[in-house]
């Protein structure tokens, strides 16, 4: 896309507004839990910015790029619903009051956003000057789908990244939250709050998770402004999954097992792609709204697959109990 320096500004600036506005709702008031019908409310309000924003696209620059926008959009956001397991350990590991949990998490992920925009751009202006990148791109999602096959059914666990550990280490912290404040003085002493060091935990945890998922979107557009504005949507929108989903992301359990077909997929395409670039001639394209495609099934048939095994678990363990007790 020929996108304009002003077309840059106006996206940002209105992605600014809204997470100002979501902040601003958060601060507002009395501290409290978030309830699933608000859950539900703003993660009906941000899928719908996402598909208000493609259909932007597709009217100004026409159906292909609105293809990649959505199927990148589709697959930052179905990686994303992995990084909510992490999210929960970090808020059980520092035992994060259910009332603050959300700032929690909107500040963590406007960190986690700027590092992406970085990311991206490093990335594209990579891509650009580097087409051999490609390669191993491709052979890196196929790696790290391969890993998400073998390591299924295992604990996932929170390995403090360098950030975190140099955090928990040079800044002054108190040894119990006070309020939602990052910062508090204590006998004359500025010191920070366990707040603070969860809100790096989960912004610096969040950038480990783009080592495959910005790869895998750029194996479906390498255009710097789709790529952004899929994964600012997916992230904006992961604040309130966490709270909707609740108790649901333990029930999916063939999850991994989706986010591996589809990181394999886009890892082939891109090997395929760069191949065909090269002059390969029986390496195919591989068409967007295929991408598109197999994205959107392979969550609905993981999903369907993972609610159906988790239901006959219960009545399983039901009818064991039913067993136990007349025995």
């Amino acid at each position: 896309m020929d996108v304009s320096v002003w077309a840059w500004a106006a996206v940002i600036g209105g992605l600014l507004v809204v997470l100002a506005v979501d902040l601003w709702i958060v601060d507002r008031g009395e501290p409290r839990e978030f309830s699933m019908r608000q859950a539900g409310f703003w993660v009906g309000f941000y899928v719908s910015l996402a598909v208000l924003f493609g259909l932007g696209v597709w009217l100004f620059d026409g159906p292909t790029h609105a293809g990649q926008f959505f199927a990148g959009y589709l697959t930052e956001y179905s990686l994303s619903v992995d990084n909510l397991f992490v999210f929960y350990i970090i808020m059980t590991r520092f035992a994060v009051p259910k009332e603050y949990q959300h700032k929690v998490l909107l500040v963590g992920i406007v960190i986690a956003l700027v590092m992406r925009g970085i990311f991206i751009a490093l990335g594209a202006a990579a891509l650009a000057n580097f087409s051999w990148l490609f390669y191993v791109f491709g052979i890196f999602l196929i790696y790290t789908a391969v890993n998400l096959v073998r390591q299924h059914g295992k604990e996932d666990d929170l390995n403090e990244n360098a950030l975190l550990r140099w955090a928990r280490r040079a800044l002054p912290t108190t040894d119990d939250y006070v309020g939602s404040k990052v910062t508090v003085r204590v006998d004359g002493r500025r010191m920070v709050t366990p707040m603070l060091i969860v809100m790096i935990a989960i912004g610096t945890t969040d950038l480990l998770f783009a080592i495959d998922s910005i790869p895998a979107i750029f194996g479906l557009t390498q255009d710097a402004f789709i790529v952004f504005t899929a994964n600012a949507f997916a992230l904006m929108g992961l604040r309130q999954l966490y709270f909707l989903l609740g108790g649901l992301l333990q029930r999916l359990v063939y999850l991994s097992y989706g986010l591996a077909f589809i990181l394999g997929f886009i890892g082939v395409k891109l090997i395929l792609e760069a191949l065909h670039s090269g002059g390969v001639t029986w390496a195919p394209e591989v068409p967007i709204w295929m991408s598109l495609s197999v994205i959107v099934l392979s969550m609905f048939v993981t999903t369907v697959a993972s609610l159906v095994k988790s239901r006959r678990d219960a009545r399983g363990e039901i009818s064991t109990a039913d067993s136990s007790t007349q025995g």
